[in-house]
């Protein structure tokens, strides 16, 4: 869509529609013709981006249903593949946020609506893999998720996604250790039970 590109690499304020128009091959009233606003284009950008992340989380459902593990390896891999990009300057939706101000802008909205689903899914997949409090386990990971990617510009991606795969594997107990809904009701790696764990 015109401006996506430079939304997330300039910033919100940092690029005007005239500019956006010009990169498009158009003209400012072509742009005006869609978007009564720049609020406008804004918002559609960020509802843009929010449907992308979900299309991710209903690919990792559909490909691994009922299997929290292999959905949360889906979750760090694609989060590391992010930050080791080159360009990433993390999250577009967390960026926007310091440019967002005002709570009741149409943008903020989308963003706010998006992080309480990912916060509200990771909380889903923590009780299906058996960690205790699943609620207060499931913040600490949004809030290292959220966190990874600001701290990636800083302190190098790398270093950044390393310690979130270890984090994300010690919440999880072991490598692997967490079992599917299915594994837990039939015993099929065997008659352990699935201890629930916390951090």
């Amino acid at each position: 869509m015109p401006g996506s590109i430079f939304f997330y690499r300039e910033g919100i304020r940092g690029i005007g529609v005239e500019a956006i128009a010009s990169a498009a091959n158009t003209n400012k009233m072509a742009i005006y013709r869609h978007f009564d606003t720049k609020d406008d284009l804004v918002t559609y950008w960020l509802a843009s981006v929010a449907q992308e992340y979900e299309q991710m989380w209903a690919q990792w459902e559909n490909l691994y249903p009922g299997d929290p593990a292999s959905q949360f390896k889906a979750l760090v891999q694609s989060v590391v593949q992010r930050l080791r990009t080159e360009g990433n300057r993390g999250c577009a939706l967390a960026n926007s946020l310091a440019e967002l101000p005002d709570e009741n802008h149409p943008a903020r909205v989308v963003i706010d609506r998006h992080k309480n689903a990912q916060l509200r899914r990771i909380q889903t997949l923590c009780g299906e893999a058996g960690l205790g409090n699943p609620e207060h386990c499931a913040m600490i990971l949004h809030l290292c998720f959220e966190g990874a990617q600001i701290a990636a510009q800083s302190l190098g991606a790398d270093r950044v996604a390393t310690q979130l795969e270890n984090l994300v594997d010690a919440m999880l107990g072991t490598r692997g250790a967490a079992r599917s809904r299915r594994d837990v009701k039939t015993g099929r790696h065997g008659k352990a039970h699935v201890t629930k764990r916390s951090v």
